[in-house]
């Protein structure tokens, strides 16, 4: 995915239509229905403000670090650190205050993001850019100040997992997949076991508060995406009277994530959010969008593309495929690497054309005729989102129940490829280490979701996302208790890889003005992945 938002000339106009299809109702979002609900997480409250000192790092940016409490049930004890990065407002009169960015994972670095975003064109917005001092933040067990470490050395990390398993393309290899996934469970518990049970983002979610504080905001401006619209969800939920304007970017189904379809019924997280069946719709655009492109889109030559896949993985699942590329290395292909492979290139629609060699490379080399194609260049998200997978793990099992017994996996494995082909099972595996983490860590919030907030909840979802499907989305959208969703007609993971200036045109008034889409707005793309 090339990270980067929209590239657009912004006019703010409360009360005049914007073009690209985009319809804005004239009234003020913040002008409330009712009074917002009263309750107010007090855990925070009692936590003292943290003291910021910025301090220059580098290309206009300012660094600082915030110190917040490990546990917020003692909120004056033991205090961690998050470090923070920020770009001040380059329009200090016209400034409204702080935009808070958070960029999902979970575990990505929030500052290495930022920092790394703003190399890429159109990453900052210019009227956000000038109207508000823009932060992120390394969350709790993120990064740099007090990360989840479930290695005693960098090597013995690596070491790690370079050798684990593959998800299994069957049941033959579930045995070691589930061994190794127990190992790093109790790995990071015996790393890590005092950090873990306070690393949830309901933590986090008071942590945003205390920042809030920090910088002297009155209420929240926030722009969460993917993960981070959990956070968001969360925050909104505990401090219903502080919210100015969120926007949450690629949504989650939030009751799903935390709690699935109840105790007795719990799934493994990405089977519950439904992603597979957003991976298969993406993937399906992926394949309509390549016949449209024809020569455009390598995969589209010499036959029909969903004959090539279809020959194509029933070779992978007989015998591994090898692709030796122009320096003479070969990459091989099992069922289980295509597959995942796929699934995660579909993110990034700029990247589909690249795929789509790839695709045909393999496809070709099942037939013993090796193109020798040059590897395709390291995309902008490989360069900058760097995710840590014990942090990953450490917040995603701290914020949902899942099932202890592996037989529950086994048999959803099955179940899950039949009711989504090539897609079920690798979201039933996703979070399998999840299975195995220590109880006393897995801390999920479990409601409401539908306190009234002080302002609408914008939410922003493309037609086809793998990740976080628009089916998802919108059952987040019905938990909250004010929101407006905002389509757009593309297929990606979030609006930073699907381009719309009409999309960044409403978030923009959204965040400003407090301006709103009408209900049931949609927003073309800029123009389509293998143009």
């Amino acid at each position: 995915m090339r990270s980067k938002f929209s590239r657009l000339c912004f006019t703010l106009a409360a009360t005049v239509g914007f073009t690209a299809g985009l319809l804005v109702a004239p009234m003020p979002v913040f002008a409330e229905q009712r009074g917002p609900d009263s309750y107010l997480d007090t855990r925070a409250d009692a936590a003292p403000t943290p003291q910021l000192q910025w301090s220059g790092c580098q290309d206009s940016f300012l660094c600082g670090t915030a110190k917040v409490p490990l546990d917020y049930d003692h909120p004056r004890g033991t205090k961690i650190d998050l470090a923070l990065i920020k770009l001040p407002a380059s329009d200090p009169k016209r400034r409204i205050g702080t935009l808070f960015m958070s960029f999902g994972g979970p575990g990505l670095s929030g500052t290495d993001v930022f920092r790394g975003g703003a190399k890429l064109p159109g990453f900052f917005p210019d009227e956000l850019r000038s109207r508000f001092d823009l932060v992120s933040w390394d969350q709790r067990g993120v990064s740099r100040k007090m990360p989840v470490r479930c290695f005693s050395t960098e090597a013995e990390q690596k070491k790690f997992f370079e050798a684990f398993p593959e998800i299994p393309g069957d049941s033959r290899g579930e045995r070691a997949f589930y061994q190794a996934s127990r190992n790093l469970a109790q790995r990071c518990q015996q790393q890590a076991g005092e950090l873990l049970p306070h690393i949830n983002t309901v933590n986090s979610a008071r942590d945003l508060d205390l920042l809030r504080r920090a910088v002297g905001d009155a209420k929240l401006t926030y722009h969460g995406l993917s993960y981070d619209t959990h956070l968001g969800a969360i925050y909104a939920n505990l401090f219903p009277r502080r919210v100015r304007a969120m926007v949450l970017d690629g949504a989650m189904d939030f009751v799903g994530n935390a709690t699935g379809d109840g105790f007795g019924r719990t799934k493994p997280v990405d089977v519950r959010q439904n992603t597979s069946v957003g991976t298969a719709q993406t993937f399906d655009s992926f394949l309509d969008q390549c016949v449209q492109a024809g020569a455009k889109c390598a995969f589209a030559a010499g036959g029909n593309v969903h004959v090539k896949w279809g020959d194509l993985t029933r070779q992978a699942k007989r015998h591994p495929i090898g692709v030796v590329a122009a320096d003479g290395t070969t990459t091989t292909y099992t069922y289980s690497k295509l597959i995942t492979d796929v699934a995660d290139g579909l993110g990034q629609p700029d990247t589909w054309t690249d795929l789509a060699a790839t695709l045909e490379q393999i496809y070709q080399a099942s037939k013993g005729v090796q193109l020798r194609l040059p590897a395709a260049p390291q995309s902008d998200i490989e360069k900058y989102f760097h995710s840590s997978q014990e942090a990953s793990n450490g917040i995603q099992c701290a914020d949902a129940l899942m099932p202890r017994n592996e037989a529950i996996y086994t048999h959803l494995a099955v179940t899950e490829d039949r009711r989504v082909p090539y897609f079920g099972r690798i979201s039933v595996f996703s979070m399998m280490p999840c299975a195995y983490w220590p109880t006393q860590a897995v801390k999920p919030y479990a409601g409401p979701w539908n306190r009234w907030t002080a302002s609408p909840i914008l939410i922003i979802n493309n037609r086809f996302d793998p990740a976080t499907s628009l089916g998802g989305a919108q059952r987040g959208l019905a938990q909250l208790a004010r929101g407006r969703l905002l389509v757009v007609e593309g297929a990606g993971h979030t609006t930073l890889a699907v381009h719309s200036t009409c999309a960044e045109k409403a978030k923009q008034a959204y965040l400003i003005s407090g301006v709103l889409p009408q209900k049931g707005t949609t927003c073309p793309i800029d123009s389509p992945p293998f143009s």
